[in-house]
């Protein structure tokens, strides 16, 4: 199933499901218990919003070693976290703000994995019983104040950093999904989910290890080699084969 949140002409924000390019709309709570309306409303007539809110969002950092070789860094023995905050989210199709500070802002291309159920020391072999599902994620970065800081949150936390979306697949198979990356329609990213170094059900058991994980969090496990530069007037294209697309324009900000 595919769940999404949306805006429906002037109606507050809803959770719903897919059916053959239709809506329909979630009453109760998808990380309980809930019932499917039937789905009438046309996809195309919905403002689709990120598909979750979370409480945290988790990133791990140089989880394929392609990447971390780009940038010149050994791949780490443990898993490397680091989080990015709430206010960072845009919705699929808004726009990822370039902020003055920065000269060098950067794309991530990540498969994200979302949290159905509050969990504290879960077992690689539990984790599947604690994701409600997976969507696309953009993690971008402001590479140059990534490596003056030496570490990570001014660089990972500026608002618009956080796009993903445009679903919720809780059925979706990560074993071995192509994820690519377009920017301005040229190839930037390609890599598949299984040359991740951890694995989702590793992540997933090692951060719970470290916190407790809530309902809706995000856990965004690590890009590709691949990663380039962003400038105003860009479009960023996330493709999760299987998944779907994520597609997010560049802009200036504005003073």
């Amino acid at each position: 199933m595919r769940i999404v949140r949306y805006l429906y002409k002037s109606e507050t924000p809803k959770y719903g499901w897919i059916f053959e390019e239709k809506v329909g709309e979630i009453e109760g709570n998808i990380f309980g218990e809930y019932r499917r309306q039937e789905a009438k409303i046309r996809l195309a007539d919905v403002t689709l919003l990120a598909p979750s809110q979370p409480s945290k969002i988790v990133c791990v950092g140089r989880n394929y070693a392609e990447h971390a070789k780009e940038l010149g860094n050994d791949v780490p023995k443990i898993p490397l976290i680091f989080m990015k905050p709430p206010s960072s989210i845009i919705n699929p199709g808004d726009a990822i703000i370039l902020p003055p500070q920065s000269q060098q802002v950067e794309h991530e291309s990540e498969l994200v994995v979302v949290i159905g159920k509050r969990g504290r020391n879960i077992t690689t072999e539990e984790a599947r019983n604690y994701i409600l599902g997976y969507t696309i994620g953009n993690d971008v970065t402001a590479r140059d104040l990534q490596k003056s800081d030496g570490q990570w949150t001014r660089a990972k936390g500026f608002d618009t950093f956080c796009a993903f979306g445009p679903w919720i697949d809780t059925d979706f198979d990560i074993s071995d999904a192509l994820i690519t990356c377009r920017v301005s329609g040229q190839p930037r990213q390609m890599a598949s989910t299984r040359d991740m170094v951890f694995s989702v059900s590793t992540l997933v058991a090692f951060v719970s290890s470290v916190m407790t994980l809530e309902p809706g969090d995000l856990l965004f496990t690590g890009t590709p080699g691949g990663v380039g530069p962003l400038k105003a007037g860009d479009e960023v294209v996330v493709e999760i084969e299987g998944l779907g697309k994520l597609s997010n324009p560049v802009k200036a900000e504005m003073r």
